[in-house]
């Protein structure tokens, strides 16, 4: 089986939608037999890197909202990546531009560590709050995840991968994606937002016994939660 997940590295719901593929993989037994591709989204290609700013601060600036509820809307997220098993810790992180580290995935996949570079960016952002912007950070954890240094230094300086990046974003959007994470299965099956694992287990198992009924598209988006390019997350 075959999944492309479109995301963005700050998107706090994809990091949680990671997580609960992996366990609904794994109560399938479908964990060493499918292939995850992972897809750039950029939810703000505008934003500018300040780690001098908070992502409270920067939310409720773009929501217009004050500091204290944008802490309380982060805090009721964090609780949902608690109980996905994941640490979130808010406080140290802050507004970073993603697309140097969607031109590094893509040569990830090339690389076949994707999966693994997607995860250390994520719990870089999200736990650890380094600067996913940072070509040192950038570097750092494209190494640990087993790409070769010199060659990720040269794609840093370079604008290689780009072009698949905005390739990615402008599928994403004829595909009439509003929000991510969103995954889509064996180029048919679709669903949107960071579904509970017994919802993809299902899915899973409806593609693994092919007597879905629907028409193939499979969504939830009233129903999840996921990001929106206007920032709502």
């Amino acid at each position: 089986m075959k999944v492309e997940i479109w995301s963005d590295i700050v998107c706090p719901f994809c990091y949680i939608g990671k997580r609960n593929l992996e366990k609904a993989l794994r109560q399938t037994g479908m964990a060493d037999t499918t292939d995850i591709l992972w897809r750039s989204f950029e939810l703000d290609p505008e934003v500018i890197t300040n780690p001098g700013f908070s992502i409270y601060e920067h939310l409720a600036k773009r929501k217009g909202w004050t500091v204290e509820y944008s802490r309380e809307m982060h805090g009721h997220v964090a609780k949902m990546a608690a109980d996905a098993g994941l640490d979130y810790n808010f406080d140290h992180s802050f507004p970073a531009n993603s697309f140097k580290a969607h031109r590094l995935l893509h040569h990830a996949r090339k690389a076949g560590v994707q999966n693994e570079f997607k995860e250390l960016l994520f719990k870089a952002h999200f736990t650890e709050g380094k600067n996913v912007d940072s070509d040192d950070i950038l570097t750092e954890l494209a190494t640990e995840a087993g790409m070769e240094e010199k060659e990720i230094k040269n794609i840093l300086s370079s604008g290689r991968y780009a072009s698949d990046v905005k390739k990615d974003v402008a599928r994403a959007v004829e595909t009439g994606v509003r929000g991510v994470p969103y995954f889509v299965f064996n180029d048919h099956y679709a669903v949107a937002g960071a579904q509970p694992p017994d919802v993809l287990v299902r899915i899973i198992e409806e593609i693994k016994e092919e007597n879905s009924a629907s028409d193939g598209h499979l969504s939830n988006n009233g129903n999840t939660d996921y990001c929106e390019p206007e920032g709502n997350c």
